[in-house]
């Protein structure tokens, strides 16, 4: 297909720069994607076909333009850009950075990835979408065709926001198929803050579980996938496959073996979070919020193990290890795991790993979650090869208590050692480290 614009077109901001048309990257429906440079730096072009370059979409887009982006992790508009030769209009952004993988090479397994960058990616998400709520947006399309993810270290980048608008406007976009809420599958809702937190957990749900939430037996029953079909599936007779309550849409071994595989993987707590989101959360009023969901990705994190005899990531669940002092098997290897110390603060434990580290939010009860905000972290000694402590990273100092009761300061850049009945004042809480 010709696309609308050339590589050399020059095309203008409302306040006189010049941006240049480099190389065609790809098209959609709404318009298509150019490489471009703007007054010389590298950009994003998304030029819209003549269809759909309405004067609502320019507004939106202005809209926009001038609220900035709610956080760095968003390939938001940065300028409007016109063209005296070409029809439409269209707005400039960031460039992807190559690093940032789409999920569907993740769920293909084009690019692998661990269960740690899973969960960071989760929190990341959880986080940005509240941070676009907040401002009392709504996302509209939630899909995993909109976000990218590192898969090195679980950043991610959330793109095609152009069709982000105020909580209940009428009129873009209704959603993507298999990410809508029922609710507007059976068409009676728009797009809203309620509509975006079921999409949001269907995107959490693809992403740890690597499969869709309503696709059990009677999606492998249906002989023709036309719309009626869907509508039944994901909207009108939806039925969560893991539904206590209703044995109904199980997956179907041979047919759903991802869902099957991967979901008992993880701790009771998450099922739990899912179960809810997918039973009584298709009532609109009784949706997971995004702060619930990145509390419990956060969790997940602090749940991760190592097998000792093949190395993969695994989970450790914390009820579990309470009752038992166990961890089960390995997944991947099916050898025993065997638990690392770990340190209790108020309600959380957080399994103390070689990379393992503490955020603010474990020891600041009132600080947001935030994976940047880094307080301490696991420390292999520098003389002694094999001790491993905590180190201090807060800034600030604290107090360790060994087991025999002898106390001692833990200024910044110090460690601690990793001894089981040590407690740790950290000043706003205090943890212990315990062997179960």
């Amino acid at each position: 297909m010709t696309s609308v614009l050339q590589p050399g077109d020059d095309l203008r901001t409302p306040g006189g720069l010049t941006c240049r048309v480099v190389r065609f990257l790809g098209s959609g429906g709404q318009g298509e994607v150019h490489e471009g440079a703007l007054d010389g730096s590298p950009v994003a072009i998304k030029w819209y076909y003549p269809t759909t370059a309405t004067p609502e979409q320019r507004s939106t887009i202005a809209t926009l333009v001038e609220r900035g982006a709610p956080s760095a992790r968003f390939l938001w508009p940065i300028e409007m850009v016109d063209s005296d030769e070409r029809p439409g209009f269209g707005y400039v952004m960031a460039l992807r950075d190559p690093r940032f993988r789409g999920v569907t090479d993740l769920l293909r397994r084009k690019v692998t990835t661990t269960f740690r960058c899973l969960a960071t990616a989760g929190v990341q998400l959880s986080d940005s979408f509240l941070a676009v709520h907040a401002r009392g947006l709504c996302y509209r399309d939630i899909s995993q065709g909109n976000v990218f993810i590192d898969p090195t270290n679980g950043d991610v980048l959330i793109c095609d926001n152009d069709n982000v608008a105020p909580d209940g406007l009428e009129g873009g976009v209704i959603g993507t198929p298999r990410f809508m809420a029922p609710e507007v599958v059976r068409g009676e809702a728009l797009p809203s803050t309620q509509t975006d937190l079921f999409s949001l957990a269907v995107l959490l749900f693809y992403l740890l579980v690597n499969h869709h939430p309503l696709e059990g037996q009677r999606e492998a029953s249906i002989r023709c996938f036309d719309l009626p079909a869907m509508t039944r599936l994901y909207g009108t007779e939806a039925v969560f496959i893991f539904d206590p309550a209703d044995p109904s849409n199980r997956p179907v071994p041979g047919v759903h073996d991802n869902a099957l595989a991967f979901w008992p993987l993880y701790p009771e707590f998450l099922r739990e979070r899912f179960t809810d989101v997918f039973t009584i959360g298709l009532d609109p009023q009784k949706r997971v919020r995004e702060s619930e969901w990145r509390a419990t990705c956060a969790r997940l994190l602090d749940c991760i193990v190592y097998c000792a005899a093949c190395g993969s990531q695994a989970f450790a669940d914390p009820d579990v290890v309470r009752a038992s002092g166990a961890a089960g098997t390995c997944w991947s290897c099916r050898a025993p795991l065997t638990l690392p110390p770990r340190i209790h603060i108020g309600n959380a434990v957080v399994m103390m790993n070689f990379d393992a580290r503490l955020y603010r939010h474990h020891i600041d009860p009132q600080a947001p979650i935030d994976l940047g905000d880094v307080v301490a972290e696991v420390a292999e000694h520098p003389q002694r090869p094999g001790v491993w402590g905590l180190r201090n990273r807060s800034g600030r100092a604290w107090t360790a208590t060994t087991s025999d009761g002898a106390a001692k300061p833990v200024g910044p850049g110090r460690s601690v050692a990793l001894a089981v009945g040590t407690h740790v004042s950290f000043g706003t809480s205090e943890g212990e480290i315990r062997a179960s």
